[in-house]
C-alpha cells in the first residue's frame, strides 16, 4: 500500500510511473488525497471539540466545588451538546477513514525505474539464458503422456477424488516429488533462511497484509464459515508473522524458507497450455522470503536471483530469466524477475519461479517497522521468491531427461531419491 505523505509529496511522479502498468492512476491518486483532507479536517475539528468539552468538565467541577450549582449545571448542558457532536464526528471519521483505507487498497504498487513499459507478457525482457537444451528422439512425448505410461502421475485418479487440477502422484512419481522439496529446502537452508512451517489457512488480515486482498479474491479459495482463506503461496503466512512488529536494524535480514501446498482457483484456465501440470488448482512450492533495511534491499533481490540460478544449474535445465513489463507486474511488486525452464517437448517456456521486491508496499500494510539509528519507526522492505514451484520444475525434468530406456534422475537428486531412473 502506497503511503499517504509519498502520494501528497509525489503526486504525479507516481502518475508517471505507473503508466508503466497502462494505469491512469490521476482519479485514484485525487480520489485519496481528497479523503485524507477530508479527514484530517474532521480530525482537527473533533480534537477542538474534545479540548473544549474536557476544558468545560474541570470548569465544572471548580464550579461545584465552590458551591456555584447553576452555573455548573448551565455547562452541563453546553457539555452535553459537545460529546453528541463528538460522538458524530468520530462516527464520521471512522468513515472516512475506512473509505480511505479501502481507496488505498486499490492502487498497485510503484514499479521500479528499471521496469520496461509494456502491455502484456509479450513485452517482458529477456536478461539472461543458460542451459544446453536437449535433443530428444522423434518419439518424445510431453510430460502427462510421460506420467501415464511410468504410472507415477494419475490425472484421472485427481478428477475422481477432487476434480480437475488435483493430480495424483504415485511411486516414484511422489518419491521425486518428495526429493525435490527436500532438496529445495536444505539448499534454502545452506544459503541461510530458517526453515518454518506455517499454517495453510490464513485470515482476512494476513490476506490484506501481503496484498492478496482484495487484488486476488476471487483467486483464493475462502472458507466461508470460518472466515479463512487457503494460501495461494507460503509467502502469506511467512511474511505475515511480522505483522505489526516494530524490528531493530540489528535484526536484518530476516530470511526464511519454508514449504508448503498451495491452492489457487485459476477461474478461466483452459486449453492445451494449462494441461498437464502446467496449472493446477493445488500444487507445492518452496519459498523463500527476506525482511530487509531499504538501503539493502535490492542487493538482496540480486542475491536470491543468483541463489535460483545456482538451483536450476545443479538439476541441469535449460532457464531464462526475464525483467517483468509494467503490464505482467503483480499489483504488489516494484520489480519482478520470472524464472522458466525450456520445456523441449512442448517447446515452449514454463515459468518456475518470480522473485520480487515489494519494497515498502507490503510492510505499510503489515505496519512492519524497524527503529533507525535515530530512533525513529521506518518501514520495512519486504521480498520472495519461489525457490521453487514443483509442478513445473517436474515437468521440465520428466521431459528433458526422457530416454528411449526412461526418465533419467538428475544428479544431484539422486541421494534424494534413491534412484535414477524412472522405467
Amino acid at each position: 500500500m502506497l503511503q499517504i505523505q509519498n502520494i501528497r509529496e509525489n503526486k504525479e511522479s507516481i502518475i508517471t510511473a505507473l503508466k508503466k502498468r497502462n494505469i491512469d492512476a490521476a482519479p485514484m491518486l485525487s480520489k485519496v488525497l481528497e479523503l485524507d483532507e477530508k479527514r484530517r479536517s474532521i480530525q482537527t475539528e473533533l480534537d477542538a471539540t474534545l479540548a473544549e468539552s474536557n476544558k468545560l468538565s474541570k470548569e465544572i467541577g471548580m464550579l461545584f466545588k465552590t458551591g456555584k450549582a447553576q452555573e455548573a449545571n448551565a455547562l452541563k448542558e453546553k457539555t452535553a451538546g459537545l460529546k453528541e457532536a463528538s460522538k458524530t464526528m468520530g462516527d464520521d471519521l471512522n468513515t472516512t477513514v475506512e473509505e480511505l483505507q479501502q481507496q488505498l487498497y486499490l492502487i498497485p504498487n510503484v514499479p521500479h525505474e528499471s521496469v520496461p513499459a509494456g502491455n502484456s507478457e509479450e513485452d517482458n525482457e529477456e536478461i539472461f539464458k543458460e542451459g544446453d537444451v536437449p535433443t530428444l528422439s522423434d518419439g518424445a512425448l510431453p510430460h502427462w503422456e510421460l506420467a501415464k505410461k511410468y504410472d507415477i502421475i494419475d490425472f484421472e485418479l485427481g478428477v475422481k477424488i477432487t476434480g480437475a487440477g488435483f493430480p495424483v502422484y504415485k511411486g516414484k512419481g511422489a518419491r521425486l516429488q518428495r526429493a525435490l522439496i527436500s532438496y529445495f529446502l536444505d539448499k534454502n537452508a545452506e544459503a541461510g533462511y530458517t526453515e518454518m512451517q506455517v499454517p495453510l489457512m490464513v485470515n482476512e488480515d494476513s490476506g490484506y497484509g501481503t496484498g492478496q486482498l482484495p487484488d486476488k479474491e476471487g483467486q483464493m479459495y475462502h472458507l466461508q464459515a470460518d472466515d479463512l482463506y487457503l494460501i495461494p503461496t507460503a509467502e502469506v503466512p511467512v511474511t505475515n508473522l511480522h505483522r505489526g512488529d516494530l524490528l531493530a536494524e540489528s535484526d536484518f535480514p530476516i530470511k526464511y524458507t519454508g514449504y508448503t501446498p498451495c491452492f489457487r482457483r485459476e477461474a478461466g484456465s483452459y486449453g492445451a497450455h494449462v494441461r498437464g501440470l502446467n496449472r493446477l488448482h493445488q500444487f507445492d512450492k518452496v519459498e523463500i522470503v527476506r525482511l530487509e533495511h531499504p538501503d539493502n534491499s535490492y542487493q538482496a533481490l540480486d542475491e536470491m536471483v543468483e541463489h535460483v540460478k545456482n538451483i536450476l544449474r545443479e538439476l541441469k535445465l535449460p532457464y531464462r530469466i526475464l525483467r517483468l513489463c509494467g503490464g505482467d507486474l503483480g499489483f504488489t511488486s516494484a520489480l519482478t524477475f520470472d524464472f522458466e525452464v525450456f520445456s523441449t517437448a512442448q517447446d515452449r517456456w514454463l515459468e518456475i519461479s518470480s522473485v520480487s521486491n515489494f519494497e515498502t508496499f507490503q510492510a505499510n500494510r503489515l505496519k512492519l517497522r524497524y527503529k533507525d539509528e535515530n530512533g525513529k519507526s521506518q518501514l520495512a522492505h519486504t521480498l520472495n521468491g519461489s525457490s521453487l514451484a514443483l509442478p513445473r520444475v517436474l515437468a521440465g525434468i520428466l521431459e528433458n531427461y526422457q530416454t528411449d530406456e526412461g526418465i533419467k534422475i538428475p544428479e544431484v537428486l539422486v541421494p534424494y531419491c534413491g534412484f535414477d531412473t524412472i522405467d
